[in-house]
């Protein structure tokens, strides 16, 4: 194996060995030692994580490979979150938690992940157009979409609509659940059967994978998936359990720390790749991925909330109370807001600075009059994109139930039909 890969396994090998041994020993000198230590292992192991699995589209190509990649990605929150829910079954000071990881993490990867790429695909493309003036390149000022993207965001759109059941009846239910789950199947499915977009261009410790040869690459990533979910499921619940310690023991909210400490570790690999592939001028593969994490999200973390909450000991749906209400409704309307942007599969600049802005405010109004006047926002301005994009309203929403070919039409088509340009 290269060199450069070997020290990278090495170093993050080293950095969750401290979680190995304090798992196999019992050792917990403190909740802040404790959250450090296991927090570490679980982003080492998801930096492998996120290697292997964009390696794996060297064997598994087209949008399935992207599906499969996003899944992967966010093993880590789903063993968060699912500890939680699992928990909450015997333990109902633990409901509140079920969700918050799944909600911070939603919002961080809208509201701060789609707009980075967008920023950093548009700088990198500006910065190669830059060394072509001469011969009239025109800089672009959003990011492209290809037509196979309408498959996500109909199913997103889709997801997005569906999520209000649960604020809306006070919890995720068991039957909702399964619906939830069935649909990221189908979902799955449906992005297996999708035209092969062409020869993955791999970067960073992912291209070291990649280039190996076809049978010691196989065994490289799959021993990478083996080993890094070993430590992320084995480090999922001390680090759980560390977050709503260190809140106590720190003066801090546990919920807040379980919102958006938990997701800033489990995303952060998912976010790097993500920018890699923007830097080198892939930002709508990048965008995908993202994407496709959210559906994820949306539909088999949700999903399996209630079924984790039942089989550790609760009922047949995972009651929420007014917090978390609240916090459902604004990452659904956020989700709304999210799909409206893109649903003409360009996602321009000032798309990308409406999200983080309004992402940004959320930490300043905390009051939950104030998260429901945030919430409408997110809808107003939805309604405001969807008015301007009305003609790629039925295009999208229908997407989900068309044929592969049907989706090719992409930005670049329609523009030669006159529906727009740069």
């Amino acid at each position: 194996m290269p060199a450069p890969l070997i020290r990278r396994i090495v170093l993050c090998l080293l950095i969750a060995s401290p979680a190995i041994v304090f798992r196999v020993t019992g050792f917990a000198p403190h909740p802040v030692v404790d959250l450090l230590v296991f927090g570490g292992a679980v982003v080492a192991a998801s930096f492998m994580l996120a290697w292997a699995a964009e390696a794996a589209q060297k064997d598994i190509s087209g949008a399935l490979a992207i599906a499969i990649l996003a899944l992967i990605a966010v093993l880590p929150e789903y063993a968060v979150d699912l500890y939680y829910a699992f928990r909450s079954g015997s333990d109902p000071a633990y409901e509140q938690f079920a969700a918050a990881n799944m909600t911070g993490s939603n919002r961080l990867l809208l509201g701060f992940g789609w707009p980075l790429v967008v920023f950093v695909a548009l700088f990198a493309a500006r910065r190669a157009a830059a060394s072509r003036r001469a011969s009239g390149t025109v800089v672009p000022k959003y990011l492209d979409l290809p037509g196979s993207s309408r498959l996500d965001v109909g199913v997103l759109a889709i997801v997005a609509v569906l999520a209000f059941v649960i604020p809306a009846s006070g919890e995720i239910a068991l039957w909702f659940g399964v619906i939830l789950i069935l649909i990221f199947g189908a979902y799955l499915w449906k992005a297996g059967r999708a035209a092969d977009d062409g020869e993955e261009d791999f970067v960073g410790t992912a291209a070291h994978i990649a280039n190996l040869p076809a049978p010691r690459r196989k065994v490289v990533f799959v021993g990478m998936f083996v080993v890094s979910a070993a430590i992320i499921l084995s480090s999922a619940e001390p680090f759980a359990d560390a977050l709503v310690q260190s809140g106590s023991s720190l003066g801090i909210d546990s919920y807040f720390l379980v919102q958006w400490l938990a997701p800033l570790a489990t995303e952060a690999p998912e976010f790097i790749v993500a920018v890699l592939f923007a830097l080198r001028g892939q930002g709508a593969a990048a965008i995908g991925t993202l994407i496709a994490s959210k559906i994820n999200q949306w539909t088999l973390l949700v999903g399996s909330l209630p079924i984790a909450h039942a089989l550790g000991g609760g009922g047949t749906a995972l009651p929420l109370d007014g917090r978390q209400i609240e916090e459902f409704v604004l990452t659904a309307s956020q989700t709304v807001m999210g799909v409206a942007i893109i649903v003409a599969l360009r996602f321009h600049r000032w798309a990308a600075i409406a999200l983080v802005a309004l992402f940004a405010v959320q930490f300043f109004v905390t009051d939950e009059t104030g998260r429901y006047v945030l919430s409408a926002v997110h809808i107003v301005v939805a309604i405001v994109a969807l008015w301007i994009h009305r003609r790629d309203i039925l295009p999208t929403i229908t997407a989900p139930f068309r044929t592969s070919a049907a989706l090719a039409e992409g930005p670049a088509e329609r523009e030669l039909e006159g529906a727009g340009s740069r």
